[in-house]
């Protein structure tokens, strides 16, 4: 038995779909551009608003924006040796794709070449790639708090959507002797993002222990064991091997104690070869974080209040 494909299913199958993708991108985006306006305009009023209600794409968020705003802050001030920056929502076609394992089936694409920002520590990296081109001897430090959107399933748990909010550390410049900006990049992301819950429990925030996974690949262990050199007096450390390849050798995962006694992995970073791809230039060293802001309120948050839909 033929498997039917469900992407082209009813709608002209593979011929269509190749035709389609061989045409010009003006020509494609005109055809797109006109067809999503026919669509709209046959939608009422009434089947905008049903969509409004059910759709987990859109809607409100999970956190009141005082809260989360306030609590972003906080982790701004945290990174005060980072540049502050603010990101657009969308980025390039394939901002994610070119450079990493990932599907993009799970990020929202646009009509006009571009797609919907899924995480933004990939768009740091174009940026930091645009600047080492210019100035490959100038270290680039950036942080940003953005809304972002994965076309992934999600838990199916209070506070979980498929738009939240990213707090994003990312480092790049030249590798320098014996693995040195790489291990000083890592070093400073872990203290920064751990010094970011010092200055949330400032606006009432509770967190219980917190502990770091430092995971490496054995060719990285030599340089994992001089981070961990580092981090250990601070923060309780556990070493394990990593065998994802979404990371290049390196990756730390901060896990911290919820009120009803879980362990939450609410953070997470490492060394990545995005930077030295997108620049053509081996040398350059790329290092980024992520923090669930939107997570972080409804979990430790205390006095958070979760929006709801009736």
């Amino acid at each position: 038995m033929t498997k039917r494909d469900w992407t082209t299913a009813g709608a002209g199958g593979e011929p269509l779909l190749r035709a389609l993708a061989g045409l010009p991108g003006s020509v494609l985006t005109s055809f797109l551009l006109t067809l999503a306006d026919l669509r709209a305009r046959e939608r009422s009023p009434a089947d905008v608003l049903r969509q409004w209600e059910v759709d987990t794409f859109t809607g409100l968020a999970a956190v009141d924006l005082r809260r989360l705003l306030r609590a972003e802050l906080r982790l701004l001030d945290a990174a005060a040796g980072f540049e502050a920056v603010e990101l657009a929502p969308l980025a390039p076609l394939a901002t994610c794709a070119a450079v990493g394992p990932t599907s993009q089936n799970k990020i929202v694409t646009t009509m006009r070449g571009t797609e919907v920002v899924s995480d933004s520590t990939n768009v740091l990296a174009l940026e930091c790639a645009r600047r080492l081109r210019r100035d490959p001897h100038t270290p680039v430090r950036l942080a940003t708090c953005q809304r972002v959107v994965r076309a992934q399933e999600v838990p199916r748990r209070p506070g979980y959507a498929h738009h939240f909010k990213l707090f994003s550390l990312a480092t790049a410049g030249r590798q320098t002797r014996d693995h040195g900006f790489l291990v000083d990049a890592l070093v400073e992301h872990v203290r920064t993002l751990l010094r970011g819950f010092d200055q949330l429990t400032q606006e009432g925030f509770t967190f219980g222990r917190r502990s770091v996974r430092l995971l490496a690949t054995t060719a990285r262990n030599a340089v994992a064991d001089r981070i961990a050199e580092q981090l250990a007096p601070v923060v309780d450390l556990a070493r394990r091997p990593l065998d994802h390849d979404y990371y290049d050798g390196l990756r730390f995962i901060i896990e911290i104690e919820a009120p009803d006694g879980s362990v939450v992995p609410i953070a997470d970073g490492g060394a990545f070869d995005w930077v030295a791809r997108l620049a053509a230039n081996r040398r350059l060293v790329f290092v980024a974080s992520g923090l669930g802001t939107q997570l972080v309120v409804l979990l430790f948050g205390g006095s958070a209040s979760l929006q709801s839909r009736k």
